[in-house]
């Protein structure tokens, strides 16, 4: 048994679930005050860079500047590791609203957090349901100019891409905002899929071009979507899969 693996069991991961506790309970507050989600939006900011402190991330980012902070977007990242959402919401200067599994909405803390703050949960086998989820969220880009993020691939891949959905892009073209490739990558070797042992490292998020989507239909989020997974690949410095899927999550 490494010392690694032990400061992880017995430090790095309860110092995690002590923050995810204490930010949980001050978003549930703030939530009382704010039911606009913008404070619980930067008290996920705070816990995110806690979890990443306490767990000696470190954290190169570029790209940054090619977002207007007054504009919303659709931000399309790869999904690597449990690490990848605080990474963005630690690092990523817009406010915005994530697609998250369905189970994640039942977890104490995190679960009220994520129902307060506005966030989406993602619907599994139900075409119809997912199609409402990104109505809902296009709705909500559009009337409060909000950010949304999704991982297109569908889930964490243990290695290389998954082919991407095209919930994404369908959300992109219906809220007319522009499409942004996000490339992540070393979350996967911070916290590798079915393990609690975090390591530290030093990891790369690259923002890539954002994508104009005025005047495309929802025949055209196929070939935007293999457009944003190309370029996501680019930036994470992998391969793309070799076909993307047809579904909307």
């Amino acid at each position: 048994m490494s010392l690694s693996y032990l400061r992880s069991i017995l430090i790095t991961d309860p110092l995690i679930v002590l923050a995810t506790i204490i930010m949980g309970t001050v978003s549930m507050i703030a939530s009382l005050f704010d039911k606009t989600g913008r404070t619980q939006h930067s008290v996920a900011r705070g816990w995110a860079r806690m979890l990443l402190a306490v767990s000696g991330v470190k954290v190169e980012i570029s790209g940054a500047e090619k977002l207007d902070l007054e504009a919303p977007y659709v931000l399309a990242a790869n999904h690597q590791s449990l690490m990848d959402t605080p990474l963005i919401i630690a690092h990523v200067p817009l406010e915005f609203r994530f697609f998250a599994k369905e189970g994640l909405f039942h977890i104490p803390f995190l679960g009220t957090h994520l129902r307060r703050a506005g966030h989406f949960p993602v619907v599994r086998g139900n075409a119809r349901a997912s199609l409402k989820v990104l109505t809902d969220a296009a709705r909500v880009i559009r009337e409060r100019r909000l950010s949304v993020l999704l991982f297109p691939e569908g889930g964490r891949s243990p290695l290389g891409m998954r082919a991407f959905k095209e919930g994404a892009a369908h959300l992109a073209i219906k809220a007319e905002v522009p499409l942004v490739p996000v490339g992540i990558r070393g979350t996967r070797e911070v916290l590798p899929m079915g393990s609690f042992h975090i390591r530290p490292q030093t990891v790369r998020l690259r923002i890539g071009d954002p994508i104009p989507t005025v005047g495309l239909t929802p025949h055209d989020r196929g070939a935007l979507s293999r457009q944003v997974e190309q370029q996501v690949a680019e930036l994470s410095d992998q391969s793309p899969a070799p076909a993307a899927v047809s579904e909307p999550m």
